[in-house]
């Protein structure tokens, strides 16, 4: 069974080009190195120009945990931080089918 992940991040205003620069370069690597992700994808929101949507889908568990414990993940995502104006909402979802 696939699990998704969104997560919705709020930034802080004006740091929207160095957030998306640090996300892509997050997501190329995940793209290319993690074989259990099938799509991790950043989304800005239409009403709220700083916030973001990132949309995960990973064939089970064990890629997703695989993810979050990833040398990448760790060091590009950390880079993340000071661009956050507050904690990641996070939901899991299970696929259906």
């Amino acid at each position: 069974m696939t699990i998704g992940v969104i997560a919705k991040l709020k930034i802080q205003e004006g740091k929207n080009a160095e957030f998306e620069s640090t996300f892509l370069e997050l997501q190329a690597v995940v793209a290319s190195s993690e074989p259990g992700n099938n799509f991790y994808s950043l989304h800005q929101s239409r009403e709220d120009k700083n916030v973001y949507i990132v949309l995960e889908q990973y064939t089970d568990q064990d890629a997703l945990d695989a993810h979050g414990k990833s040398d990448h993940f760790r060091s590009i995502g950390g880079k993340l931080g000071p661009f956050m104006a507050g904690a990641p909402e996070i939901e899991y979802v299970d696929g259906v089918g």
